[in-house]
């Protein structure tokens, strides 16, 4: 099986690299999965929402030749799994924009003509590790980590029909708390593809 990791962070000696790597290496360290890694600050993909994805939008024109090649690495994936640092409490801008534009409709999700929503991602189970320099208290104290969950589990990948696996919030980033993301990055890794019930999802920040 294959996974798509996307990380969104412009330096590539980042803590949020090194657990997208390390999340790559335990897919890889049974030897029966493949991953491949797409750092859209490298790539240069442009996030911001234009005419052409309007149009996208409603129907009336194909989606631009650069989300066309998102959307196709997803569909050759057996999951997608998500690391990036936590800016403001949410996604940083880039890979808020990466969602704009490739999880659109007539590909992530559609309109019936009676209004209803039909979810077309139900196939692709969803791995979101996120790296956030505040602890785990502050998350709870102010409802960071639910407004998350809100925002991006439900607001996005289950208004798709994609499954969250997993669902992580990476508190910390002293040599300590690196180590640790590193070294759960790589366990999650090992089990992206083991079965999953919905009891498996975690949400919760890791301290």
């Amino acid at each position: 099986m294959h996974a798509l990791i996307v990380v969104s962070h412009p330096d590539p000696q980042s803590l949020t690299h090194a657990v997208a790597h390390a999340f790559a290496e335990g897919v890889a360290a049974l030897g029966q999965h493949t991953t491949e890694l797409a750092d859209i600050a490298a790539e240069g993909f442009q996030p911001a929402f234009n005419p052409a994805d309007r149009a996208t939008f409603l129907l009336t024109a194909s989606a631009p030749p650069d989300v066309l090649r998102e959307q196709e690495r997803i569909d050759r994936s057996d999951a997608l799994v998500l690391v990036y640092p936590v800016y403001w409490w949410s996604f940083p801008g880039q890979l808020k924009g990466w969602i704009d534009r490739v999880f659109c409709n007539g590909w992530a999700y559609s309109e019936t003509p009676e209004g209803a929503i039909e979810k077309r991602l139900g196939r692709l189970p969803v791995h979101l590790l996120g790296i956030g320099a505040a602890d785990e208290r502050t998350y709870a104290r102010h409802g960071y980590d639910t407004a998350l969950r809100t925002q991006i589990d439900h607001g996005i990948f289950d208004y798709c029909g994609a499954k969250v696996v997993t669902s992580r919030i990476l508190c910390g980033i002293d040599s300590a708390s690196a180590a640790s993301h590193v070294t759960m990055a790589r366990e999650l890794g090992r089990n992206a593809f083991a079965p999953h019930g919905t009891d498996d999802v975690e949400h919760r920040p890791s301290p």
